[in-house]
């Protein structure tokens, strides 16, 4: 009877089966994960976790230990060396086994060993979990209901924040639009100075055209005699040009006449036409007198 007797031999001596095993575990060092029969995993299992607890200590002892099994130095450093430092936290269990169904042919159930801190392809991050007391199914309700109160009030209160970002959003580009309305406000304020302007400068060509009277025509023919000579000296030169055969009664009228024509600028300038004509008409009596005096003195 093989009562307590735990080795499973897999129809092998004992030394095959020991040189097999270790030919699977340093090929499962090498890969991290191995493709064989289930029984044979779980025999691997058990021969190669313990190796795995000798490497979190590198001395030279166990180092010893180990090779004497694995018989395989690259397995060996490759164990101590990388292995050991990503596996140094887990307190057992390096290993998972995962069936893979029945295999052709002799129909043995196939399955993957490969250690656990390797695998890329399932890895699970740890969640660690709320201790919790047992309760009622009664309980479990009102808690769940309790969860979705607060998850309702939790989106709500979100929901108002949002609101009140969009609305101070709005808030701060509105006074720009206003400064921009502002600003079109003072340009039209602008415009009637621009027209203003135009007015003004109407009025003033208006106001050129009215005042071109003949006052101001008569104003710059006075502006064309000298301004030095004075009223007397005028008088004296007017009596200069006038011959010596006129009589202070001539004189007199005429001074009558000048004195006549301050009293209106149409005057004024009707009378200077008629003293011209005078001027010349005495230039020319003063002419033909000095012609006869002087045919009279050749005659002498």
């Amino acid at each position: 009877m093989r009562h307590s007797k735990k080795v499973i031999k897999l129809g092998r001596k004992s030394s095959h089966r020991r040189f097999m095993l270790a030919n699977m575990a340093s090929s499962l060092i090498d890969k991290k994960r191995i493709n064989t029969t289930l029984t044979k995993a779980k025999a691997l299992k058990i021969f190669f976790e313990p190796l795995v607890t000798k490497s979190k200590s590198d001395t030279t002892h166990n180092r010893r230990i180990v090779f004497k099994t694995l018989r395989n130095k690259e397995a060996v450093s490759e164990l101590f060396r990388n292995i050991s430092k990503k596996i140094g936290d887990r307190p057992g269990g390096y290993t998972r086994i995962i069936k893979l169904g029945n295999r052709m042919g002799d129909n043995a159930s196939m399955a993957m060993i490969e250690l656990v801190d390797y695998n890329e392809v399932y890895k699970l991050e740890r969640s660690e979990k709320k201790k919790s007391t047992r309760r009622g199914r009664r309980g479990k309700k009102k808690i769940d209901n309790v969860e979705k109160d607060k998850q309702i009030k939790n989106s709500d209160a979100s929901l108002k924040v949002e609101t009140n970002q969009k609305i101070s959003e709005k808030d701060e580009e509105r006074p720009t639009d206003q400064s921009s309305d502002q600003e079109a406000s003072k340009k039209d304020q602008e415009k009637p100075t621009d027209q203003s302007l135009d007015q003004e400068a109407s009025k003033k060509e208006e106001e050129k055209s009215t005042d071109q009277s003949p006052d101001q025509k008569v104003s710059k023919e006075e502006e064309e005699i000298p301004t030095d000579q004075s009223p007397d000296q005028k008088v004296s030169k007017e009596e200069e040009e006038i011959p010596t055969d006129q009589s202070p009664n001539q004189k007199e009228s005429e001074e009558e006449e000048g004195k006549s024509t301050d009293e209106s600028p149409d005057q004024k300038v009707s009378e200077k036409k008629e003293t011209k004509q005078t001027k010349t008409s005495e230039e020319k009596s003063d002419t033909e007198i000095n012609k006869e005096d002087s045919e009279d003195q050749i005659k002498k």
